[in-house]
């Protein structure tokens, strides 16, 4: 699985240590560090990550500002993306097994940095689970589609 990670100017450290984290814990992440070539703000960081995701260069990302709300709702408007804010273990399990999302955003305000690597590991270690949750996701996807024509 290739992880790409990225963050605002309000998440540089917490970005920074989950980083590292899932590096040491093995994980093929890359740090797009978007911010450092481009004059911009979380709007931009979102979009080009998810971006990304949606070119199938990498199959799920992290994103991260102050709430973790911002990032969350810019990644949403790209096509064949799906996030959402986790700040509890639960959660980010039930984004992946009940809503097969690709994208996991935090905020580094709201959340220490050791509660976020359990989120980060939990997110990852869940896969799509189907079942009931099959239906909802295909229509999710499907009404998706009622605004790309």
């Amino acid at each position: 699985m290739k992880i790409a990670i990225d963050c605002d100017d309000a998440a540089i450290d917490f970005k920074d240590q989950i980083f590292d984290y899932l590096k040491k814990a093995g994980y093929d992440v890359t740090d797009l560090k978007y911010s450092q070539s481009h004059e911009c703000d979380y709007p931009e960081i979102a979009f080009n990550l998810a971006e990304t995701i949606k070119d199938g260069k990498y199959d799920r990302g992290f994103l991260f500002c102050g709430t973790g709300l911002g990032v969350a709702m810019m990644a949403n408007k790209v096509p064949g993306v799906f996030a959402g804010t986790c700040h509890d273990v639960f959660s980010a399990e039930r984004l992946a097994k009940s809503n097969d999302a690709n994208v996991l955003t935090m905020g580094a305000r709201v959340i220490g940095v050791e509660l976020a690597k359990m989120i980060a590991e939990a997110w990852l270690k869940s896969q799509f689970q189907g079942g009931g949750s099959t239906r909802k996701v295909e229509k999710m996807r499907q009404l998706e589609k009622t605004y790309l024509k």
